[in-house]
């Protein structure tokens, strides 16, 4: 499967990664700012812009651009309806469920709050992420 990696159109992927990393950035501070400072028990705080908020998601929203294309190209996902059923698998079985289990912890003080507002997020950008991957190919 690791050798999918010489057939991937690396264009598709960056498009597909910077697509993916954008919608964080919108997601997080104007689509649903208010609601994820409230998850965070810090509704009338501004959250700190250190550079690690910055890169650590780009560089996470990177690994899983490439693992998704990886998977793409190996299961032959070539059609739009083929890239739902693929964002939907991943999108809920992995990175939706990853992330509430992550925050299902003492220090998110509204967990389901919290995992509803990021796991929705991932679950959307997978489906950006899958669409441009497959549009691409």
């Amino acid at each position: 499967m690791i050798s999918q990696l010489a057939n991937l159109n690396w264009i598709s992927v960056l498009v597909a990664f910077l697509g993916y990393f954008l919608l964080g950035a919108l997601w997080f501070t104007l689509f649903f700012s208010k609601q994820y400072r409230i998850s965070l028990g810090r509704e009338n705080e501004t959250l700190q812009n250190k550079p690690i908020f910055i890169v650590g998601p780009a560089l996470c929203s990177l690994v899983i651009t490439v693992a998704s294309a990886v998977l793409i190209y190996a299961l032959h996902v070539e059609s739009f309806a083929d890239a739902l059923k693929f964002s939907l698998l991943v999108g809920i079985g992995y990175l939706f469920a990853n992330t509430v289990n992550i925050a299902i912890n003492p220090n998110i003080p509204r967990p389901i709050l919290y995992g509803i507002i990021s796991g929705t997020y991932h679950l959307v950008g997978i489906f950006f992420v899958s669409i441009i991957l497959v549009t691409m190919k």
